[in-house]
């Protein structure tokens, strides 16, 4: 597999305090990577590291197979756009002066892809209507922008629908899908809006403390977290053979519980069992979101 962005053993400290612990995380090239974690967890320390703005105090880390050691890591940070905290735009200029002023500042020696992204983003019709009577979601997408100069196939977004109405929370995702989708950029998105967050990564990392403590794909999570019903029965045995007649996926789990996953009419199931002098003595029904499965992991200290 390809990857954009691996750290190994990655620490980071300021004198006394450790703000990276032996990280070690993977973002595949083409993810959407849900980096989750308390404030002061070290996500934007991380962040620091990949755009430069520090060094690591030890271990490893590297952009597109390039070490952060080595020269060449100049030119891999080039592909690399970023949107941190707050959008760096000029309030008293239009959305185009922002590109314009952006290009400039890279080296670009054109301005004829201005109107593309502007288009891209949403924001053609802006005209002569200067930034500071944009809506936040509008400067957020012009922040995007901004970071979409020079053609990065990389981009870091912290935060990006903090303080957003639902509305611009929409546009961000949809903004977000359609890079990805159709520019196969790459997204390390810090957030704590967890649900809305689920509604994109492809990949996630939860973070605690400066120290990874998982690493898992969309996929996996789903798994995890997918609907559950836990029953209490005086005789699994008896549910085994009624749920597997059914075509139910199911886990027993001790001689008087299991895990039923799919939806089942409890009646129906309970009169079964009666035929099988087995009674249905308890159902507890579960379904573990993105946010129940990180304060679970990290011991339910969630102070976010």
């Amino acid at each position: 597999m390809e990857y954009v962005l691996q750290t190994n053993v990655l620490c980071k400290k300021y004198q006394k305090f450790t703000a990276l612990d032996n990280l070690t995380m993977h973002i595949p090239k083409g993810a959407i990577y849900g980096f989750i974690g308390k404030n002061g967890a070290g996500k934007t320390t991380l962040i620091r590291l990949l755009c430069g703005l520090q060094q690591p105090t030890s271990g490893e880390l590297s952009l597109y197979g390039t070490l952060h050691s080595q020269p060449q890591i100049q030119n891999a940070r080039k592909r690399i756009g970023a949107v941190v905290e707050t959008p760096s735009i000029y309030l008293d200029m239009t959305a185009e002066e922002n590109l314009r002023q952006q290009f400039q500042i890279l080296g670009l020696p054109s301005y004829r892809e201005i109107s593309g992204l502007l288009q891209l983003v949403g924001l053609q019709d802006t005209g002569k209507k200067k930034a500071k009577h944009f809506s936040l979601g509008m400067r957020q997408r012009l922040g995007i922008a901004i970071a979409l100069c020079g053609n990065p196939d990389f981009l870091i977004l912290d935060e990006p629908v903090n303080g957003l109405d639902p509305q611009g929370i929409i546009e961000i995702r949809e903004l977000i899908l359609k890079l990805n989708r159709e520019r196969q950029i790459t997204f390390l998105i810090s957030s704590h809006i967890l649900d809305e967050l689920a509604k994109l990564a492809t990949h996630y990392g939860f973070i605690d403390h400066g120290h990874m403590l998982k690493e898992l794909t969309a996929d996996e999570l789903n798994a995890i977290c997918r609907k559950c019903i836990t029953v209490t029965v005086t005789d699994t045995k008896a549910l085994s053979r009624v749920l597997t007649e059914m075509g139910v996926e199911y886990k027993i789990l001790s001689d008087t519980t299991a895990d039923i996953y799919a939806d089942v009419h409890i009646s129906r199931l309970a009169l079964t069992l009666d035929r099988e002098h087995c009674e249905l003595i308890s159902v507890h029904e579960h379904d573990e979101s993105l946010e129940s499965y990180y304060v679970n992991l990290v011991g339910g200290d969630h102070h976010e």
